[in-house]
């Protein structure tokens, strides 16, 4: 009785040495990374998803910046947006005026109307001030400027948002006709980062 006993408390014992040592039951409640993931076979797996993590991070945060632009007024975007990525080394003003004056540009040529002072006044304005200055130079204007800088800025970020899908199905679709299974990659690249994902 005594050496089965003894049996048994020394497998528990290596079970518990077993999770500690693989992360199992200590607190996590995220999925483990496995012992191999940093293995040489998983660093060249892992290159081959490199583009398309690249394309993946951007889209989400395309996706991200384009629920901002939904939830939010207009002359609050810029400090939204600043809040959101405090990290972004470019400026959302500058950005935002730039799609807004090409926006506006295109929109006068293919409406064919004259637009001409508008995207003058346009092009001299910073974004925060665009449907203030507007406005105020422009009272007679039937249509709403805030609508319309609001139209552009939501087929710009569609445009960007569809184009790094695009980017994501092409990296994969090479992958399938190399005889490689995307999602497999795709896991493998995350897991030998270290990065969890859903």
């Amino acid at each position: 009785m005594g050496d089965r006993e003894e049996a048994r408390r020394l497998m528990e014992l290596q079970k518990d040495a077993l999770k500690d040592e693989h992360g199992v039951g200590n607190g996590s409640s995220g999925p483990r990374i496995p012992a191999n993931a940093r293995s040489a076979n998983n660093a060249k797996l892992a290159k081959l998803y490199e583009d398309a993590a690249e394309y993946e991070a951007e889209l989400k945060g395309f996706e991200t910046e384009f629920k901002i632009l939904n939830d939010t007024a207009l002359d609050n975007l810029v400090m939204k947006l600043n809040e959101n990525a405090p990290e972004y080394e470019g400026d959302y003003a500058q950005e935002l005026s730039t799609v807004v004056v090409n926006g506006w540009t295109q929109l006068a040529e293919d409406q064919k109307r004259d637009a001409q002072e508008q995207l003058v006044l346009l092009k001299e304005t910073v974004f925060s001030d665009m449907i203030e200055k507007l406005n105020a130079g422009f009272p007679e204007h039937t249509g709403d400027f805030e609508a319309e800088i609001r139209e552009i800025l939501v087929k710009r970020w569609e445009f960007l948002i569809e184009i790094k899908k695009e980017h994501i199905a092409d990296e994969r679709a090479d992958m399938k006709l190399q005889g490689m299974k995307p999602d497999h990659i795709r896991k493998v690249y995350y897991n030998y980062h270290g990065i969890l994902v859903d």
